[in-house]
């Protein structure tokens, strides 16, 4: 039974700790330095103020990413190999400057092959040229011939028998020239379409050397030596444009309230910046799984802002009056806040409940109604006021 009275008050100990440890009591850390908790009491503090009421916007905060305003895939035209990859991320390119080296062999090999089918197809043209114009000599000495035999046909010099033969023979010679313009046609096309096969192998080839097609930055690079790249594989991202922009996801009920070329304020948390931004685009359908909008906002130039980062965008939803007091009026004991309040003959701490920050002021939630003297009892290390 003792044994048991012990454990009960042993446990009884721990919890007791366990909340003076969670209220703050063992925390010093809780108290700013340099500073004292208000006790009520009769004496004036050393300074005074009003805590004052003002109207201010309830912002809807839509989350969104940094990306760069424009930003280039480079993909491969080609399937080959690679061999080299001379940039990384972070690098600067210009416009034509080398990115990645593919294998070029097989490349090389169908350019070689398509220029002597080229040769062949020009020789096969020449030829055709040759034996169109001995056609046409031939055609021409025949077309002579027949022409004469006609007339001493028809003076009755020459027998029927006579000109039957060098009219055959003329036919023949015709028929052969045109023969001859059939095969120099099919020659001269298909010189073209070796010409084709040339270039299109010589335009492969110089896919295998992947170049920056616009002056930017690398952003990312997603391929190594020895990867194999593909048409629709996406080998490194180039930002190509200075700019870059938050694009923000915003819920469906608060879209009605963001127009293009607006003004918002734009909150980057790890900057721990607030910047504004003028609207560029809203997508105007809305994605069917997050029931939200895409907003994209060109940001100012910010320094150490990169595309990645996380951003908020503050949208304006409506009006509505708080209490502000100064920061230095507000102490704090663990996870209790209180403020010096004036009531009638007394100083006394009143417990508020604080919000967001402004310039300087910090909203009371709860507490204060406004127009309250305050007192600035704070306390500075060293004996500063």
């Amino acid at each position: 039974m003792m044994k048991k009275c012990i454990l009960v008050a042993l446990l009884g100990a721990a919890i007791m700790l366990m909340i003076l440890w969670i209220s703050g009591l063992f925390n010093s850390g809780m108290i700013e330095e340099g500073r004292v908790v208000p006790t009520r009491t009769t004496e004036a503090p050393a300074q005074t103020v009003q805590s004052q009421t003002a109207v201010v916007p309830v912002m809807y905060e839509a989350v969104g990413t940094v990306r760069p305003e424009t930003e280039a895939a480079i993909e491969a035209q080609v399937t080959a190999k690679v061999v080299k990859v001379l940039v990384r991320s972070g690098n600067k390119v210009r416009k034509g400057d080398k990115l990645i080296v593919l294998d070029s062999r097989e490349s090389q090999t169908r350019l070689e092959s398509a220029r002597q089918g080229l040769k062949s197809a020009e020789a096969a043209r020449r030829q055709a040229g040759e034996a169109i114009n001995a056609a046409s000599a031939e055609s021409a000495t025949a077309t002579a011939t027949w022409k004469r035999m006609k007339i001493l046909y028809e003076s009755k010099v020459a027998t029927r028998d006579e000109l039957d033969r060098v009219e055959a023979a003329y036919l023949k010679a015709r028929a052969g020239l045109a023969q001859a313009r059939d095969g120099l046609e099919a020659a001269s096309a298909a010189e073209k379409q070796a010409r084709k096969a040339v270039e299109e192998a010589g335009i492969n080839l110089g896919y295998t050397t992947i170049t920056a097609p616009a002056d930017g930055e690398v952003a990312k690079r997603m391929v190594e030596t020895g990867d194999l790249a593909f048409p629709g594989k996406t080998l490194m991202l180039i930002q190509t444009g200075g700019s870059l922009r938050l694009e923000a996801q915003v819920r469906e009920g608060v879209i009605g309230l963001v127009r293009t070329g607006q003004e918002l304020e734009v909150e980057i948390q790890a900057l721990d910046e607030r910047t504004t931004g003028v609207v560029e685009e809203v997508v105007p359908s809305a994605d069917p799984s997050t029931r939200t909008f895409l907003v994209k906002v060109g940001l100012k130039p910010l320094p150490g802002l990169y595309p990645g980062m996380f951003g908020r965008l503050l949208i304006p939803l409506r009006q509505k009056e708080i209490v502000l007091v100064p920061q230095k009026a507000v102490s704090r004991v663990g996870q209790l806040e209180t403020v010096l309040v004036h009531t009638g003959a007394v100083w006394e701490p009143v417990y508020v409940r604080t919000g967001q920050v402004y310039d300087g002021n910090i909203e009371i939630v709860s507490g204060l109604r406004g127009n309250e003297t305050i007192g600035m009892n704070v306390i500075a290390a060293g004996g500063e006021s």
